[in-house]
């Protein structure tokens, strides 16, 4: 039986990643910009292809993958933050916030698919704060189901 094979966006400090090795997936690749983040996924994770930036990759280039996971951040939804909502230029909104790169993880996962005809990914996990119910009067909520 193949293995299912996990790719990470907003890959952190890759608590994916380890919690995909402790089920027995195997993390193929990983996107993150935090200098930080990025020396300890290097150093814990070095059989893992470490991408960087999530806005400069093309999701049909990518190597296919069962399981995208991502996390995308949560400072324009979180109760703890300004609250300024899911916004990307890409969809007509003025700016992009910080939580609108959501639309980038979106993005990757609709080019992948794209290019293996539907194959790829087969699944998709997406973790967030609780905010993101009640941001902008529950409208990105239903933004995030409808994507």
């Amino acid at each position: 039986m193949k293995r299912l094979t996990l790719g990470s966006l907003f890959s952190g400090s890759g608590g994916f990643e380890v919690a995909g090795i402790l089920s027995g997936i195997e993390p193929i690749w990983n996107s993150e910009v935090l200098p930080f983040a990025k020396r300890v996924t290097t150093k814990r994770l070095p059989q893992v292809k470490h991408y960087g930036d999530i806005s400069k990759l093309n999701g049909a280039e990518l190597p296919p993958v069962d399981i995208i996971t991502f996390g995308s951040p949560c400072q324009s939804v979180s109760i703890a933050g300004r609250r300024d909502g899911i916004k990307h230029t890409a969809h007509g909104d003025d700016v992009t916030t910080r939580s609108g790169l959501f639309f980038e993880a979106i993005r990757i996962i609709k080019e992948m698919r794209c290019a293996t005809h539907g194959k790829y990914p087969r699944y998709i996990v997406f973790e967030n704060v609780s905010g993101l119910y009640s941001s902008t009067g529950g409208e990105d909520f239903r933004t995030v189901l409808e994507e």
